[in-house]
């Protein structure tokens, strides 16, 4: 259905500002809302009451992600929304922010559809507590070996033998009177059963959602949850250009005089590039095909780094193909 009304959406913890436009950029009307079902209904009438509407909402990964939900749920178009550039002596609040959004959708931007789907928040949920679990789990194995360090060297000698699970139940710790020791143990053992749990639910959401990345070599449920997570909706993303972008895998010119090269990219999702470059290593060590190309890129001059960003430059671009012929 084509809309006749703009609605952008400046989205915050507490409550949502709303700003309407008609097509010739009028401005209709304004609403502050509360995020709660009562605040989405007095949206959802506010806008049906302008015509017919469109939704360009900022933070449909964040704040506005309960928002996108609902008004996907209602059957509307909605759009996501990038926070607006600010230039100099231009002012700032709620309902410029709310008007900057609409006169995008306006204007023909091209914007891009919201991060929705509840198994894609779920696996991002996991990743982030699959990463705190990771840092405890490190934190404490370093707080045990420091400890053991300065133990009398007949004691030290034992307990540096024994992996944490054995010295969680060791009872050498409480005859010692060591119980910090073996509490550091048992912290160590509960993290490694919770990052189990994880990686199991990690890999049966990545198969529900795209069997075919585990199929790709080189890339396990971890990295595939990154993947699906990062992009989203793969169709949100133009070209494999805009993926190696996005992953910060596409190169960058840094030559110099008869010296061709290109330098590391820094920007981009920092976790999607770690993925990429966890499964470009996994490739170069198991996989013949890739090995090959590795080895001949060092053939050709290149150091290890700039051999390995070439590969995972590559293999964005597998990837992104895996991504987009998936439909799930």
């Amino acid at each position: 259905m084509e809309w006749t009304v703009a609605i952008g959406v400046d989205t915050h913890r507490e409550v949502h500002v709303a700003v309407a436009v008609d097509r010739v950029g009028r401005r209709l009307g304004a609403l502050e809302f509360g995020v709660d079902e009562r605040g989405f209904e007095q949206l959802h009438r506010f806008a049906l009451s302008l015509g017919r509407p469109a939704f360009a909402v900022e933070g449909t990964g964040s704040y506005g992600a309960s928002l996108a939900r609902a008004l996907l749920a209602g059957g509307f178009a909605v759009f996501e929304c990038e926070r607006p550039q600010r230039r100099r002596r231009t002012g700032k609040n709620d309902l410029i922010d709310a008007e900057l959004a609409a006169r995008r959708l306006l204007s023909g931007a091209p914007l891009a559809l919201p991060r929705t789907g509840r198994k894609r928040e779920q696996l991002r949920l996991l990743l982030a507590e699959r990463r705190s679990a990771q840092h405890a789990r490190q934190q404490a194995v370093n707080q045990l070996k420091a400890a053991i360090v300065t133990l009398d060297p007949s004691l030290r000698a034992e307990l540096e033998q024994r992996p944490p699970a054995t010295l969680a139940r060791s009872n050498l710790l409480r005859r010692e009177q060591l119980a910090p020791l073996q509490r550091l143990a048992r912290r160590i053992v509960l993290l490694e059963r919770e990052l189990r749990e994880i990686d199991r639910e990690l890999d049966e959401l990545t198969r529900a959602l795209c069997p075919q990345l585990l199929d790709q070599p080189g890339v396990g449920p971890l990295c595939a949850a990154q993947l699906l997570v990062s992009t989203a909706d793969p169709h949100r993303i133009r070209s494999e250009a805009a993926f190696a972008a996005l992953a910060g895998v596409s190169p960058v010119e840094a030559s110099s005089g008869p010296i061709k090269r290109h330098r590391l990219n820094r920007s981009g999702d920092r976790q999607l590039n770690w993925a990429l470059h966890m499964s470009a290593l996994n490739r170069i060590r198991y996989h013949p095909e890739t090995r090959s190309y590795y080895q001949r890129q060092l053939d050709r001059g290149k150091s290890k780094r700039e051999a390995i960003r070439i590969v995972k430059r590559a293999l964005a671009r597998r990837l992104y193909h895996t991504l987009t012929a998936t439909t799930t």
